[in-house]
């Protein structure tokens, strides 16, 4: 199931006396399987039948062989399930409580949730509220794998509409999970994703300072994918207030040198400009009240300096 297919191999349902292996097959160079076969005895009888039955059975276990391949192909065909085998797999994960057969059906669900036609199916069997009830797990690869199967989902406007309850729930995890782990940066993707549009941007209003302190501890992948979700939250201009306000590290500063990455450093700068032209200067003079000494606006009014020192 993990590899996508069903286990069953139709080509050698009538070859009961073959089988192979992965060694190599000196017998036969022109093999493309390289496989050793066993043979019943009567295959060895040197008759032209028994020659007949052996490549009879040589030629059936090359085609499993290749049925196996072709299932565990993540691009074949085999690999995308019938709604009935859908309903199957969300049944295991709803059910099973060993981490191995439960990381194998999120693999299989995760592969179909790949495809625009098996969103629709795996929402109407219910499977989002399944898989979402997984974030509360321990096992981060559990929980990987759940993120990634939410992460798909939410290609679709009204999938995201489901997955909105579990915006805060998903934040909460990234933030907290371990540094740079796989689990923070799945989280990552999917809040990108869900803030993609302006409807549900306004729920991480509050973890803003998060993502900055974020940022700015992590390695260059989580750094990346941190400003790619910035990058949608200055889109939008009713949330520059909120921006404004975040309380940034004052090692951010320290970005500006020529040892940055220059994708980090130029998306940074794309940041800081969408967010100064959307803030009027002019008819907002910061005051204490407003902002804090710690925040991204006061942050902002070194920026230029920065800037000038990068690019020296």
């Amino acid at each position: 199931m993990a590899e996508g297919g069903s286990g069953h191999v139709d080509d050698a349902g009538d070859c009961s006396g073959a089988r192979y292996n992965d060694w190599s097959d000196d017998d036969d160079d022109s093999n493309e399987s390289k496989s050793i076969v066993w043979y019943p005895p009567w295959g060895w009888i040197g008759t032209e039948a028994g020659t007949r039955a052996r490549a009879r059975a040589r030629a059936r276990a090359t085609r499993a062989h290749r049925a196996v391949q072709k299932r565990a192909s993540p691009n074949s065909d085999d690999t995308i399930l019938s709604p009935q085998e859908l309903q199957k797999v969300l049944c295991l994960v709803e059910m099973s409580e060993k981490p191995c057969i439960l990381e194998a059906a999120l693999i299989v669900l995760g592969n179909n949730a790949a495809y625009t036609f098996n969103r629709d199916i795996i929402c109407d069997l219910g499977g989002l509220s399944v898989v979402a009830k997984l974030l509360n797990t321990r096992d981060p690869i559990v929980k990987e794998k759940a993120l990634i199967i939410l992460n798909n989902l939410s290609v679709n406007a009204e999938n995201q509409h489901m997955l909105k309850v579990y915006m805060n729930q998903v934040c909460d995890n990234t933030i907290t999970s371990h540094l740079n782990s796989s689990v923070q940066l799945a989280g990552l993707r999917l809040l990108t994703n869900m803030t993609v549009t302006n409807e549900y941007q306004h729920m991480l209003a509050n973890s803003i300072s998060d993502f900055f302190h974020l940022f700015s501890a992590g390695n260059e992948e989580t750094k990346l994918q941190v400003l790619k979700l910035l990058l949608n939250l200055v889109e939008n201009p009713a949330m520059t207030r909120g921006l404004l306000r975040a309380q940034v590290p004052s090692s951010l500063g320290s970005l500006f040198n020529k040892k940055e990455d220059k994708e980090v450093i130029l998306k940074l700068l794309v940041i800081f400009e969408n967010i100064n032209d959307n803030f009027k200067w002019e008819e907002n003079e910061p005051t204490q009240n407003q902002f804090g000494e710690g925040s991204l606006l006061f942050f902002l009014k070194e920026f230029k300096v920065c800037a000038d020192r990068f690019w020296e």
